[in-house]
């Protein structure tokens, strides 16, 4: 059994330096910033999905640059990557490139704050997914939870 795509969670962008970027972003858009780490990144909402703004070198950002994509069953991608010989890489969570270089990294959709509304569950034939605790905690602090 293959897992399914649910969604985009997140996605990891480059940029020169944090502040700047948030300043210049902020002049074209009202947003919340979730928050920081140090200058290194910054976490910026959108509703139950987020940016986050990465600064480095080049190199280091490119190791870092990715988009999160949540599955319904993070345990069955995991077994499809290793059937097809795909490298995980190492660190926290499944994390993996793809033929052209596109670091991929897989969230679960029980776990994350990411949401569908039940018609769009049911639609994609995936009416029976839920939240674990954690997530609809995540879900209510931020006046999501439906």
């Amino acid at each position: 059994m293959r897992a399914r795509a649910v969604g985009i969670n997140h996605v990891a962008i480059e940029v020169g330096d944090v502040d700047e970027a948030l300043a210049w972003y902020g002049e074209l858009l009202a947003f919340e910033l979730r928050g920081r780490v140090g200058s290194a990144m910054a976490f910026v909402d959108l509703g139950d999905q987020f940016l986050a703004f990465s600064a480095g070198r080049r190199q280091a950002a490119d190791d870092e640059r990715h988009f999160g994509l949540v599955v319904d069953d993070r345990e069955a991608l995991r077994a499809a990557l290793e059937r097809a010989g795909v490298p995980i890489l190492p660190g926290r969570g499944l994390n993996f490139r793809d033929p052209w270089g596109n670091r991929v990294e897989i969230v679960q959709y029980d776990a994350v704050q990411f949401s569908k509304t039940g018609a769009v569950l049911r639609g994609m034939g995936l009416g029976d997914l839920g939240k674990t605790p954690e997530a609809q905690r995540e879900l209510r602090e931020k006046g999501l939870a439906g």
